[in-house]
């Protein structure tokens, strides 16, 4: 059963749009393979400050608060489970970064791809008038990245991507890893002012009270704000991904024209089939099992 037009959607439907000779064939599939990359300066700053942030605190944890300390076991607890955290923050940035976030094929509202549809009258097939693509349902153009996006959340320079349906599990697991290293700095920080008040702060520390005071301030600083952001991105996220509502589709109030699912099967869908410890793994690629083939028209 074929879904009605909705006029909330961002869609063109002027019929020159649909002129077949403004759209050149799209690439041979090989020429579009190789890695995900967005040659956006704005994104790729916020990218390279992210990863220097995460090292800077990876610095003061360790050279200022573990080494220093007496208690072999307290550092080679804390230093093991802040490093496992911040490779697994450092890992999912990445794979979110370099994964295409589902992009459409670009250039692909060819007159033979058209016809490859086996159109009915009355059925309507969208056309983005930017990137020259047929749109599937819930897609949508991202100015950044110059691509439709299938299940488009929104465009975030910290990871210089797309939020979409193919990255969205890594996007998720670098806010909650760099939640949690954020929150594990605050309390070891909390425990060394406590450490320096109690003892000599020239034994506390490899760098002098000034110094240490100051790192220790940049720190707390740090984790507390990123511990707020990533924090509540992470509850908007994991709250769109169970009412199956992406971020644009919410700002936009697009009406809901898709079949409901539960909210595991929602998790699922995101995280892959079934529930395993691979969930918290962004080396491990979501398993959709089998997802529902994409429509392109209505």
């Amino acid at each position: 059963m074929w879904l009605p037009t909705y006029r909330n959607r961002d869609i063109e439907r002027i019929p020159e749009y649909l002129q077949f000779d403004k759209c050149t064939p799209p690439p041979p599939w090989g020429s579009m393979e190789g890695i995900w990359f967005i040659r956006d300066g704005c994104g790729i700053a916020c990218a390279v400050i992210t990863w220097l942030l995460v090292l800077y605190a990876e610095f003061v944890v360790i050279f200022v608060m573990l080494v220093p300390t007496k208690d072999y076991l307290y550092s080679s607890i804390n230093g093991f489970l802040f490093n496992v955290l911040a490779f697994l923050a450092l890992a999912s940035h990445t794979r979110a970064m370099l994964t295409d976030p589902g992009a459409v094929p670009k250039g692909n509202a060819t007159k033979e791809f058209i016809e490859s549809l086996q159109l009915k009258p009355g059925q309507v097939v969208y056309k983005c008038p930017k990137c020259c693509s047929i749109k599937p349902d819930r897609a949508h153009h991202c100015s950044v990245c110059k691509r439709c996006i299938r299940k488009m959340d929104h465009h975030c320079p910290w990871v210089n991507n797309c939020v979409g349906e193919s990255n969205q599990k890594y996007f998720v697991l670098f806010t909650m890893y760099i939640a949690l290293i954020s929150l594990h700095a605050l309390i070891m920080v909390v425990f060394h002012f406590l450490f320096c008040l109690e003892e000599d702060w020239t034994k506390c520390s490899s760098f002098s009270p000034p110094a240490t005071v100051i790192l220790l301030i940049l720190l707390c600083f740090e984790g507390l704000l990123f511990l707020i952001f990533t924090s509540v991105m992470f509850g908007t996220q994991v709250h769109s991904i169970c009412t199956d509502e992406t971020g644009i589709e919410q700002l936009k109030k697009e009406e809901r024209r898709w079949a409901k699912k539960t909210k595991w099967m929602n998790m699922k869908a995101v995280f892959g089939h079934p529930f395993s410890i691979a969930w918290l793994s962004p080396f491990a690629t979501p398993d959709h099992g089998k997802a529902d083939p994409y429509q392109y028209v209505v």
